[in-house]
C-alpha cells in the first residue's frame, strides 16, 4: 500500500474497514445463533432460566477463548514465518 496515493491509500482503508466491519457482524451473529440454539430451550418466558444464563455465558466464553488461542497460535506461525524469511 505504500505505492499508492494518498486518495487511493484511503479508498483501500475505507474498503478494509468495511470487510472487516462484515466480518465482526458475521462472527457475532454465528455466535448468537450458536449459542441460543444450543442454550434457549424455554419459550415460556420473556427472562432466562438459571440454567439457560449460564449456559450462554459458558458458551460465549468458551467461544471467546477457543478465538483468543486461535489468534495466538496464527500470531506465533506468522512470527515463525517472518523470522525465517
Amino acid at each position: 500500500m505504500n505505492n499508492l496515493n494518498p486518495a487511493e491509500a484511503a479508498h483501500m482503508n475505507k474498503i478494509i474497514e468495511k470487510k472487516q466491519m462484515q466480518d465482526f457482524m458475521k462472527l457475532y451473529s454465528g455466535l448468537v445463533e450458536r449459542c441460543f440454539n444450543t442454550c434457549i430451550t424455554d419459550f415460556t418466558s420473556k427472562a432466562l432460566t438459571g440454567r439457560e444464563s449460564t449456559c450462554t455465558t459458558n458458551c460465549v466464553d468458551k467461544f471467546m477463548k477457543h478465538s483468543e488461542r486461535v489468534g495466538a497460535r496464527f500470531a506465533e506461525q506468522n512470527a515463525a514465518q517472518m523470522q525465517g524469511k
